[in-house]
């Protein structure tokens, strides 16, 4: 029987560095470390087996982390202070909030939105079709159309920062304090509509960014039609970071399913 007298490979084997820091100085956050596959004379391999490979990031915690968990614990912790932003323990991650009130028996916490106005307003369209039972331009916004406005319900409201409900963990969408109507009626966060068309062609349009904020819509907020021929188009964002809706009937508008709150939870690393 022939042998083999060639050399045998050398053995090839995971090996691992140490773990970095935690990325979170307070509550949760992830650890990471190096995983490279390496034969025996120091050499990086692609031959060491998959179902072998160490983990290169874990989740950690810091539970000795003792940071405020809403802002009358701040006001209690440091007295009256001027309205701004602080670092809550919120669902076991450190997050920016916003403290209103900060003078008064009641502190409110608000998110602020950091991606701006324009990625955060809620519109109820103030044209209202001539002929209802139309729907032109293969439902295209057309300022242009054979319409009147006359919409007494319409307006155009933007948000710069949303009221935060701590205890339900959602968005309250009828809150106004840093809201700014820049035309006709203040319409709620999350919210959209119209007069325009019963023919399926809704108008009205809304859109929500939490991006950088460090909070998201929870999988399960929906939302539902109201009115008459209403029509509900909206689309999440894979994260939860983003939604945007186009709504309306005649008369119609979509909201958020819990009427005047949005759930939302904080991100995880």
């Amino acid at each position: 029987m022939p042998c083999n007298l060639d050399p045998c490979p050398p053995p090839q084997e995971w090996r691992v560095g140490i773990w970095g820091p935690c990325s979170a100085s307070c509550g949760e956050g992830v650890m990471e470390r190096t995983v490279q596959c390496m034969s025996a004379d120091g050499q990086q391999s692609n031959k060491c087996s998959l179902d072998a490979i160490p983990e290169a990031r874990k989740i950690c915690r810091n539970p000795g982390c003792h940071l405020p968990s809403s802002c009358l614990d701040v006001q209690s912790m440091n007295g009256p202070l001027s309205d701004g932003e602080h670092l809550l323990n919120i669902q076991g991650r450190a997050i920016k909030v916003y403290c209103a009130g900060m003078q008064t028996e009641a502190p409110q916490e608000y998110i602020s939105l950091t991606t701006g106005e324009e990625e955060n307003f809620s519109e109820i369209f103030a044209f209202r079709l001539n002929d209802p039972t139309q729907c032109p331009a293969n439902g295209s916004r057309r300022e242009d159309c054979d319409c009147r406005r006359d919409y007494t319900a319409a307006g155009i409201t933007t948000f710069s920062k949303v009221r935060l409900d701590l205890s339900s963990m959602s968005i309250i969408t009828t809150d106004w304090q840093f809201a700014f109507t820049r035309e006709g009626k203040s319409v709620p966060f999350a919210t959209a509509g119209d007069c325009y068309s019963g023919a399926r062609c809704p108008q009205g349009q809304f859109r929500i960014n939490l991006a950088g904020t460090g909070f998201k819509v929870t999988e399960d907020a929906s939302w539902i039609s109201q009115g008459n021929y209403a029509v509900v188009e909206v689309q999440k964002s894979q994260d939860g970071s983003k939604v945007s809706g186009i709504c309306g009937g005649y008369c119609g508008k979509c909201t958020p399913s819990s009427s005047s709150s949005l759930p939302v939870t904080v991100e995880r690393m």
